[in-house]
């Protein structure tokens, strides 16, 4: 997950930073800093972000000639 799969997951279910933290048992500040670049994130963090929001109906498109992304699933 890049920082822009997140940002952009973020704004399909339309969660603030702290939805989002309260859903994946993190920080807000984890988050901030994860969607600017600024840390790498331990592997169980970015388990469960992508968990949280895997469970809201986002779907993470991996790099396939086209670019990562991601959407919402039917």
């Amino acid at each position: 997950m890049t920082p822009p799969q997140l940002r952009a997951a973020r704004a399909l279910v339309d969660w603030s930073r702290e939805k989002l933290a309260l859903q994946s048992k993190t920080t807000a500040r984890t988050i901030t800093r994860i969607e600017a670049g600024e840390t790498v994130p331990r592997l169980s963090t970015l388990k469960a972000i992508r968990s949280a929001l895997e469970a809201a109906g986002v779907e993470f498109i991996p790099e396939n000639g086209g670019g990562a992304g991601v959407r919402l699933r039917r």
